[in-house]
């Protein structure tokens, strides 16, 4: 059963570029309420967030790719204003939840843009749903658990995800403090605080426990739409050297590397990274 809940416009849709504070767009699953946003019209384009983010950070690229597309963006479960009643909040969840968004909306196949988690998850869909997508663009993206900070692969265990929301307050403190050395934007750390406060222990736990221990590399060579790689050389979140093995496991993919942009490349360096994203959308797909 599907129910689609009012938009601005009356119809779960957007008519003017997303901002915060306005009336949410969702749908209703059997596996819980997903929101999302939309902006523009053309041919669909999917963007998906990353761990502890939302769709806000998608706002500047959706007014961007809002003239030429339609863009929609995803909160998963767990995250943004999507819902929280869930048992479980795993990667290949969310995997999941691409395909049943498009086949509810009637998308039959798409671009799916992801950054960092939301990378790893489309191309997983690639993989898993490979009717979904046209092309996959993936953003600081780790293709290896592996690859994710130290501070990450702890975060992924359920005594010291406890502890943090147990004290929460200085949890969120804390990452406030170290925002400045993730992000360049100056919004970041009120952008940071405010997805961080919507997370559950478990959305938390769960799904970084699930993302440290994803491998996709035996699996890349599935992928035959094309692809695009970006990733900062200032990344500290995700090795920036993580564009390798995309490139080692998809020899067609293309490979952008922003020498001053770290983890979140659309705010470091937003006019390029949209470009750059722009004019890979727009390039047409050889027909097989």
């Amino acid at each position: 059963m599907v129910v689609f809940h009012s938009g601005r416009n009356g119809s779960g849709r957007c008519l003017k570029p997303p901002a915060e504070g306005g009336t949410l767009s969702s749908i209703t699953t059997d596996q819980g309420i997903l929101h999302y946003e939309v902006f523009g019209r053309g041919r669909p384009v999917i963007l998906l967030h990353g761990w502890l983010g939302s769709w806000g950070l998608w706002q500047e690229t959706m007014t961007f790719l809002g003239r030429s597309y339609r863009t929609y963006a995803l909160d998963f479960w767990g995250f943004g204003e999507s819902g929280t009643k869930r048992n479980t909040y795993n990667v290949q969840d969310f995997i999941s939840l691409v395909d049943q968004f498009m086949e509810q909306l009637g998308i039959q196949q798409a671009p799916l843009v992801g950054h960092s988690m939301g990378g790893t998850v489309s191309l997983s869909v690639a993989i898993q749903y490979p009717h979904r997508a046209s092309k996959v663009v993936v953003i600081g993206s780790p293709i290896a658990g592996s690859s994710l900070a130290l501070a990450l692969k702890f975060a992924g265990y359920r005594p010291i995800a406890w502890l943090l929301f147990t004290f929460f307050p200085l949890f969120r403190a804390a990452m406030r403090l170290a925002s400045p050395f993730i992000c360049r934007d100056p919004r970041f750390p009120d952008m940071m605080d405010r997805d961080l406060s919507r997370t559950t222990l478990e959305s938390f736990l769960v799904s970084i426990a699930t993302l440290r221990r994803t491998d996709l590399r035996p699996n890349l060579g599935k992928i035959g739409v094309p692809v695009m790689g970006m990733y900062g050389d200032r990344d500290n979140i995700v090795h920036p050297r993580q564009w390798q093995p995309l490139l080692q496991g998809v020899p067609h993919a293309r490979i952008e590397r922003f020498s001053r942009a770290g983890h979140f490349i659309m705010l470091d360096e937003p006019q390029d990274c949209m470009t750059k994203l722009k004019d890979f959308l727009d390039e047409p797909v050889e027909a097989k």
